[in-house]
Formats: structure tokens, sequence, C-alpha cells
């Protein structure tokens, strides 16, 4: 099937969704995927985004909580590790980079965790807007602090 990529409309502006060979290997946001290559991003279609469209549209219209999609991100081991914590972290929860850093077992500091969420490939899906500083604020996001907000409302919202 090959890399793919398609945009996406959201509250948040146009994400850039990549997939390769059925799986979601990136969803970007308009600043952070400035930085990604022809290459990275494959030939422009629209086939085999529908259900990523559909997950979106569910999520961000507050009738989804958890997506399920098949995922395939490119990165370091311990990049992978923080992000799949990132996905056990329940939807309107947040956890702290130190939290994070406790629960790989100390092995790495906060910021080490924090520079892994930066280089989350799958923002929205995989949910590194969850993750604050230890004071309670919100810290850095690659689609900037009010998509960070917005996130983490929706998410409060009853």
């Amino acid at each position: 099937m090959g890399r793919t990529h398609t945009t996406i409309s959201s509250p948040l502006g146009e994400l850039t969704a990549v997939a390769e060979d059925g799986a979601l290997k990136g969803l970007y946001f308009e600043r952070h995927r400035g930085g990604l290559k022809r290459e990275e991003l494959g030939e422009r279609g629209e086939e085999g985004f529908d259900e990523v469209r559909r997950q979106l549209a569910e999520y961000f219209a507050g009738q989804r909580t958890r997506f399920e999609l098949p995922l395939a991100a490119d990165g370091e081991d311990f990049q992978r590790q923080v992000w799949r914590l990132l996905e056990k972290i329940p939807f309107g929860g947040t956890r702290s980079y130190g939290d994070l850093a406790r629960e790989l077992g100390d092995v790495s500091p906060a910021q080490a965790v924090r520079a892994a969420c930066a280089r989350n490939p799958l923002s929205v899906v995989v949910p590194c807007h969850r993750v604050v500083r230890s004071d309670g604020g919100a810290g850095g996001y690659v689609g900037g602090a009010g998509a960070k907000r917005l996130l983490l409302t929706l998410e409060s919202a009853p």
C-alpha cells in the first residue's frame, strides 16, 4: 500500500495524517508538520483515512474517550516506552513528566520524558496533551498552548 497522507479539519486547525500499510504513523499539527520531509509524508491520498476521520470527529464531539486505531509510530525504544505510558493516561486525567519518569523506574529524568513527549508523532491520538508540569501548569505542547488547553478542557467537560 505504501505511505500516504491526507489533511483532516479539526477544531485545532488542519491536521496531517500519515499512514502506511493500514496503520497510522503520524498525526501532525500544521506547525509540527513543517519539519517533515516529503518522503516522510508519502503521496497524498484519501484512501484509508475514513476511520481516522470518524474517530477524530467523535472525539472532538465528546463522543469518544479512546482511539482504537492501528498505530505504527517510528521512534527510539525509550520514546516508544513513553508513548505507551501516554496511551494509559485515562481520558480526563493528567500525569506529570516526573510521574511518567517514575513509572519507567526512575531510569531517566523528567526532561527525557518531556523530550519524548515532544517527539510524539501521533498528536491527540497518543495523548501527550495529558502530561503537565509537576506544579500543575500545562507545560509545552507541539500544537501550542491554546491547543493543549482546548484538549484538556474538552476532556474535562461532563
